[in-house]
């Protein structure tokens, strides 16, 4: 079994301020690191350290030889990236000496995946496969038709939230990953509130206060408690958390261990700095608290 994952790459460009800037505050930053990011690396990334084959479905520009190659050294299947005109997409991230973050978003060549070539990454993908995608990219919803044409548990992270982006996958959806900002935000535009919604399972992330686990078919939610630490860096916990828990569902665990694990990768994720670099391998979550 495979994820297939179409997914945004990123440069993530990191500063380390005091605090977060003010509108017309100028900060002096004090340090700068590059390293591999975007929402759809960072699910990659997570997906194959918990031990799941990943597929990455995606683009960069030629300046972005260095994220692909990042890629398959941490066991992400690369051979779906292809190489566009476009500059590879980047990500001006903001993080304070309390782990909070703001981020500047340059889309660059995740926005210029064809048609032809979702059709050729997915072409032997079956019943058997996971699909994945969050709006970082282009094509979403054809790719979630063919995705859904081909029998594929179809999986949606709705960030960065766009009401109409989420509501345009929504009908193709087996599994549906929010926070708890976004799914008041899906509720507002829809009026249906998460365990409502037309989604099989529907998992909302809680941030400090764990996770809820919405199964639709039955009617029942599931709390997760969040799991203690002390946070350095919360960018890129939620995309380490989904990653893991569709490599769970991939590897045959049930929703809630998958999520468990999931739970414990996330929290290990934000005592860290930075993205793709640092996302818990299968290891660390297992030797977790032992």
């Amino acid at each position: 079994m495979t994820i297939f994952n179409l997914g945004s790459i990123n440069a993530d460009l990191f500063y380390h301020v005091p605090h977060l800037p003010a509108p017309g505050e100028t900060l002096a930053a004090r340090s700068f690191t590059r390293g591999l990011g975007g929402k759809g690396a960072n699910m990659s990334v997570a997906a194959a350290r918990a031990a799941a084959r990943c597929v990455h479905i995606g683009a960069v520009g030629a300046d972005g030889a260095w994220a692909v190659d990042r890629l398959m050294e941490y066991g992400v299947y690369t051979q779906f990236i292809s190489t566009v005109s476009e500059n590879t997409g980047n990500a001006l991230i903001a993080v304070d000496d309390t782990g909070e973050n703001t981020i500047i978003l340059y889309p660059g060549a995740n926005h210029a995946i064809s048609t032809d070539h979702l059709a050729e990454a997915l072409d032997g993908a079956g019943a058997s496969d996971i699909f994945l995608t969050q709006n970082e990219t282009n094509a979403q919803r054809a790719a979630a038709e063919l995705a859904s044409s081909k029998g594929m548990r179809v999986a949606y992270a709705a960030a960065p939230f766009d009401a109409k982006a989420v509501q345009a996958v929504l009908p193709l959806l087996d599994l549906l990953f929010l926070n708890a900002v976004e799914a008041r935000q899906l509720q507002e535009a829809t009026g249906l509130a998460p365990e409502a919604l037309p989604v099989r399972d529907v998992i909302v992330t809680l941030g400090g206060d764990g996770a809820c686990w919405h199964n639709t078919d039955t009617g029942e939610t599931r709390a997760f408690p969040a799991v203690p630490v002390t946070p350095v860096d919360t960018t890129g916990a939620g995309d380490t958390f989904t990653g893991y828990v569709l490599a769970g569902l991939d590897r045959g665990l049930p929703m809630e261990q998958a999520i468990g694990q999931a739970m414990i990768a996330g929290a290990i994720m934000v005592t860290r700095e930075g993205t793709a670099d640092v996302i818990p391998d299968l290891r660390d979550v297992q030797d977790f608290g032992g």
